[in-house]
């Protein structure tokens, strides 16, 4: 096979699988990986791939990956994380909505967890999609670009037939009156029909979130289960929650 072969073959393969093993491609291609790594050099140089560790990933995905790696808060997030985690067993159906504090908990998640994920978050998708015991169902819809989430009528009605045993949901605002609101129309319609199918709603939040109202409301506080935060369980901003009969993690 010709260079110019092989690198129509290299970028056809990106533009399906997003990453590329160098190691795949010798063996398919039946070239050395020498060859391979001078290819993608090649084609590195020319803008149309990003080099990695043992391959080489499409331009397109390098950038969303690294949209995704300066997270506001994210020590953080990861104290909330590591609470969230105990609540999630094997052979559970998971929904798991968008937002960052959701995609570092998909990145913590076993590699030996057997269960069923539902996700609206391409990001949360991605960072499941090489557990092998996990069945991940991406809900399609129309795309939220600034968010990388899939919003509106096709997603609702794909959760029409789903009964989930939790769901952890997002939110830009938790107040114990007005209850779960983000500043999106359709993606606040979209959460509340996540959580109409759950068994069990846990909302991740950062702290500075609580008491918050954000212009469109998700649902009232009493379809909230579980509370998750990154403060100690006996902190005084979380009273209020604690009496309105939320579980606090």
């Amino acid at each position: 096979m010709h260079k110019e072969e092989r690198h129509h073959f290299i970028i056809e393969e990106l533009r399906t699988y997003n990453k590329v093993k160098s190691i795949d491609l010798s063996e398919r291609l039946s070239v050395s990986e020498d060859t391979i790594r001078r290819d993608l050099k090649e084609l590195s140089d020319k803008g149309q791939l990003k080099k990695v560790h043992g391959g080489a990933m499409s331009s397109s995905f390098s950038s969303f990956q690294s949209s995704l790696e300066n997270i506001y808060a994210h020590s953080s997030k990861v104290k909330i994380v590591r609470k969230a985690l105990s609540l999630i067993e094997d052979d559970q159906v998971i929904i798991i909505d968008g937002g960052t504090t959701n995609y570092e908990l998909a990145k913590i998640i076993p590699y030996e967890l057997k269960a069923t994920i539902f996700t609206n978050a391409l990001s949360v998708a991605l960072a499941l999609c090489d557990h092998p015991e996990l069945d991940v169902c991406l809900l399609g819809g129309k795309l939220h670009k600034s968010s990388n989430l899939t919003i509106g009528l096709d997603v609702i009605n794909y959760l029409s037939d789903i009964h989930a045993d939790i769901c952890f949901v997002g939110m830009t605002g938790l107040h114990t009156k007005v209850g779960l609101t983000e500043n999106d129309r359709e993606e606040a319609i979209t959460k509340r029909s996540m959580i109409a199918r759950s068994n069990k709603v846990v909302s991740l939040c950062i702290s500075e979130k609580l008491g918050k109202v954000q212009p469109f409301k998700i649902e009232t506080l009493d379809k909230l289960d579980v509370l998750v935060t990154e403060l100690d369980n006996n902190h005084y901003s979380l009273a209020p929650f604690r009496r309105a009969g939320l579980e606090i993690l």
